[in-house]
């Protein structure tokens, strides 16, 4: 495992990452675009660099450039003057401003409005702002860091973003690993959410079964580490010091190959049976429309839960265990088939 300015991992994606950060921190001035999926963790990145490099006694001021309207956007980032317009009582200095010396981290610059990307365009090639209503450009020394999770190349050949000011970003580009690409990074992941969130309630951290961490592991996270992250507090929420199986995750998270892996013998038995049933019917059971799946699958579902209940003596937590489903499901199916315990 290797640790880096907060991140994690030890897949080659991010072993290479971390050298990349380093090399391009101790250099300081030039500008990085860093491109990545929702989630992959881009200001991270944009932090590691700050805090790495020379300008890390200066500020690192993050901007959302899709969280403020933009309306408010200029003002946010070059400031005004007194009496700039209506409101501004007095003069206040904008965030490039405030990271002279340190470093502008701009979020989501593909939703940037073309008359912002002009501004900007300017900023990076003179080293000067000019506040909203002033007169007089400002000298700066501000490294900036752009990301977004667009890919800034179609949007320029689209007309949404200008290609002068994506080649003044795209200096030194990086890209942000998304995490179904270093699976292998998942279990340490996993572990440093669960004893964080422990740590902070004062819980004993839930312990993970093998079939849980594959179908974790087999998953494809669209939403990336910060979604795995949300899953780690909920879990520990719901389950704190205890033994997370299958039947624990949420539903989308359950590997179903592994669900059919991890079936009891009874399970795997009847589905074998049924396999064999179905492969070895003459064709003209099938009838000339076919069969009615839907039906068939409920039958044998039927049959899964009343044989589960016989074997467990009518007990409805025994009877789920024996299916891998959670007490409450079965519960629900039961009432749901009227079948009788």
């Amino acid at each position: 495992m290797k640790s880096f300015s907060g991140m994690i991992g030890r897949s080659s994606q991010m072993c290479e990452l971390f050298d990349l950060i380093q090399c391009i921190a101790e250099e300081g001035d030039s500008t990085v675009l860093i491109q990545g999926e929702s989630g992959t963790g881009k200001e991270l990145i944009a932090r590691a660099v700050h805090t790495n490099g020379p300008r890390k006694s200066g500020n690192f001021v993050p901007v959302n450039c899709a969280a403020i309207p933009d309306e408010l956007l200029e003002s946010e980032l070059f400031g005004y003057v007194k009496g700039a317009f209506t409101g501004a009582q007095q003069a206040k200095i904008g965030r490039i401003q405030h990271a002279d010396g340190g470093t502008l981290f701009l979020d989501e610059i593909g939703d940037m409005k073309p008359n912002l990307q002009a501004k900007l365009l300017r900023v990076l090639q003179e080293r000067e702002v000019e506040q909203v209503g002033g007169i007089k450009p400002i000298k700066i020394n501000t490294r900036v860091i752009a990301a977004t999770h667009q890919n800034l190349e179609k949007l320029v050949e689209e007309g949404r973003f200008r290609e002068d000011l994506y080649y003044r970003l795209a200096v030194i580009p990086l890209d942000a690993p998304p995490l179904r690409e270093r699976r292998e990074d998942i279990p340490l992941l996993i572990d440093r959410f669960v004893r964080t969130f422990c740590r902070r309630q004062g819980d004993q951290p839930p312990r993970f079964e093998e079939a849980s961490l594959s179908s974790l592991r087999a998953y494809n996270w669209p939403g990336n580490v910060r979604e795995l992250e949300n899953l780690m507090q909920r879990l520990v929420v719901l389950h704190r010091g205890k033994t997370i199986g299958l039947a624990e995750l949420p539903q989308k998270y359950r590997c179903e190959e592994l669900i059919v892996a991890t079936a009891p013998a009874a399970v795997a038995e009847a589905v074998h049976s049924l396999a064999t049933e179905a492969s070895s019917a003459p064709a003209a059971d099938w009838g000339e429309d076919g069969l009615d799946f839907n039906l068939l699958i409920s039958d044998f579902e039927d049959q899964l839960i009343m044989h589960a209940l016989r074997r467990s003596g009518g007990n409805k937590k025994e009877a789920a265990k024996l299916l891998n489903l959670k007490r409450t499901t079965l519960i629900e199916k039961i009432k749901k088939k009227q079948i009788e315990a």
